[in-house]
């Protein structure tokens, strides 16, 4: 189920990297499992090199991201995997491994084919603008709380720091 929609968006970014499918290509018809927290994506790859969800063989690729590697995007792409777990046939790991990688989305080329060049790239610069200042609001928050802790958290006793 996870497939029908989650397929689709990778399909759409690897149609706007031919680099990219023409890397995955070699490995046509090897499957695949992504797994964020407790839901696992299986697909295989296609002779273009794109993604699909046929096969039932067992995965000869499974890379196993925590449940918060979302949140990680927030400290860009290699803070998201840095927590990924890759196993099963090297070739075929560094493969896929290096494409969603460096695999990415042109928001502002999607979004000008609907509202015009313009609008779009003052959308995208908005929104970059507005993740921008929630990662920084997120970082402080971090940081308070980490001060919280260590200086001023209840029930702690004595005057000096708390190691």
């Amino acid at each position: 189920m996870l497939d029908l929609v989650v397929l689709p968006i990778f399909n759409h970014l690897l149609d706007a990297a031919p680099w990219a499918r023409e890397k995955l290509a070699p490995f046509a018809g090897r499957r695949a499992r992504l797994v964020l927290g407790p839901w696992p994506l299986d697909f295989r790859i296609a002779p273009d090199g794109r993604f699909e969800s046929l096969g039932t063989d067992a995965p000869a690729v499974e890379i196993v991201l925590p449940l918060s590697a979302p949140l990680g995007l927030l400290g860009g792409r290699e803070a998201m995997l840095r927590d990924a777990r890759i196993g099963g046939a090297a070739d075929f790991a560094e493969a896929l491994g290096g494409v969603l990688r460096k695999l990415e989305w042109d928001a502002e080329d999607d979004l000008s084919r609907i509202v015009g060049d313009i609008a779009a790239r003052r959308i995208v610069r908005a929104a970059a603008g507005f993740a921008a200042e929630q990662a920084t609001i997120a970082r402080r928050l971090g940081e308070n709380i980490d001060e919280y802790l260590r200086y001023e958290r209840p029930g702690r006793t004595g005057d000096g720091p708390a190691l």
